[in-house]
């Protein structure tokens, strides 16, 4: 059943996105397209951060650049009031684009290249490292410069995630060092003369169980506790990453983020009192539960096919929306021009793509599909398009943003011809003009 949201609307049987009609987007800006609410992006910010806040005002939120990196979206959150989390020199890139200062980027780039830890540093970022090893190769780039503040992220022995492949923290996660491992990372850091320090984790992503992110919290604080008094330092901030989830699936229990800022600010303030740490700054990174119900993909009905089932073909396949294939990850959807029609077919949503798990939905229940219709896929403004490619040398979609009952496109849709842009063939093997 369709639930109404303040962004999402049923008006006669027809879909509309922040007051404009999902049917009206699909024939202006074609399809497949991903359409953004500004407004829910707004007001999920807003909830989230408050729930922080209002137990603990120095608290920041951090906007994962990788989760959607459209610069129209990047200036909104920036305009809020945002920090840039990034994770590759070209996402630094994009955050000063969009206007972060470079004293609200923390660079935490995983693996890293040298080529890439000598960018960070002379870029004068915020430098969030991974691993003990690449201390003492961060320094040997600084040379005589070397930075006065680092920051680790720490893998503190346990995660959690929607699916297995979203858990990020823990024996089998290649992020984060070690709790065994924390304290000699961080005498290092200290014998190289760095004086001010960050913690940070990212357990997993899209957890949607409330007292996780307080025992996750607690568990980082008797890591981080010990580990200054033994060594004489202290840390500006406290950072204890995103993994705030979304409902995906219909009735599915939302997050009850005002416990949860309640209680983790609770928890944090016990332990910073405990372990003498005084009042840092309390950190979050939240991409999905910013940005991702506020989007929307739309797509359009192609060709039905009866099988041993039956198969809606549609425009957008697993090079626009990966999630299903990648995880098995559900999206709700509904036909655009068919809300107040009941559900009477069993089919599978199938995409253009030659691999037979190009499947965004199986034996999902939809009201009879025609060729023409729109289906509008829920909750795609989260590694959606991020995520998208250009297998079978398909162009990426466009991207909307709504607005005050207004739209306004901010990414063109690719042609043939950004296939190619960048491709140069040896003049020996070029055909001649057909």
């Amino acid at each position: 059943m369709f639930e109404v949201k303040d962004y999402l609307e049923n008006r006669k049987g027809r879909l509309y996105i922040g007051g404009v009609s999902a049917e009206g987007l699909a024939d202006e800006f074609g399809t497949p397209t991903y359409v953004y609410s500004e407004e829910r992006i707004r007001a999920n910010y807003d909830r989230l951060l408050n729930a922080f806040k209002r137990h603990y005002k120095d608290s920041e939120l951090y906007y994962p650049i990788k989760c959607n990196n459209n610069l129209a979206v990047l200036n909104l959150v920036r305009g809020l009031g945002a920090g840039a989390d990034c994770s590759s020199p070209a996402e630094v890139y994009l955050a000063k684009k969009a206007g972060f200062k470079r004293s609200r980027i923390l660079y935490s780039g995983n693996y890293l290249r040298d080529d890439e830890m000598q960018f960070a540093l002379k870029e004068g970022l915020h430098i969030n490292l991974d691993d003990l090893s690449q201390i003492d190769r961060l320094m040997k780039h600084a040379g005589k410069k070397k930075p006065g503040f680092l920051c680790l992220r720490i893998n503190p022995g346990m995660g959690a995630g929607k699916f297995k492949n979203l858990v990020f923290a823990g024996p089998d996660a290649k992020f984060g060092v070690i709790d065994k491992h924390v304290e000699a990372a961080y005498r290092k850091a200290k014998e190289h003369g760095v004086k001010r320090f960050g913690i940070h984790m990212m357990t997993g992503s899209c957890i949607t169980e409330d007292d996780y992110f307080v025992g996750i919290t607690e568990r980082l604080m008797d890591l981080a506790g010990p580990i200054a008094r033994k060594l004489g330092i202290s840390f500006e901030f406290v950072d204890i990453g995103g993994g705030f989830g979304i409902a995906y699936q219909p009735g599915e229990k939302e997050l009850d983020v005002n416990y949860i800022g309640k209680r983790v600010v609770e928890v944090f303030t016990k332990k910073c009192d405990q372990y003498g740490l005084g009042r840092p700054t309390l950190k979050i990174e939240p991409g999905r539960y910013v940005v991702g119900d506020a989007g929307v993909l739309l797509t359009r009905v192609t060709s039905l096919k009866q099988a041993y089932k039956k198969f809606v073909g549609v425009d957008a396949g697993m090079n626009t929306l990966l999630r299903p294939a990648l995880y098995g990850a559900y999206h709700q959807m509904f036909v655009a021009n068919k809300l107040n029609e009941a559900r009477t077919e069993k089919v599978n949503v199938v995409g253009p793509i030659c691999e037979n798990s190009d499947q965004l939905a199986k034996d999902r229940e939809l009201p009879p599909a025609e060729v023409g219709d729109v289906i509008a896929i829920l909750n795609g403004g989260a590694y959606g398009f991020g995520m998208g490619s250009q297998y079978n040398t398909r162009p990426r979609s466009a991207e909307v943003l709504v607005h005050a009952g207004k739209a306004e496109l901010i990414r063109e849709r690719e042609t043939f011809a950004d296939i190619d842009r960048h491709v140069r063939v040896p003049k020996r093997l070029r055909a001649g003009k057909p």
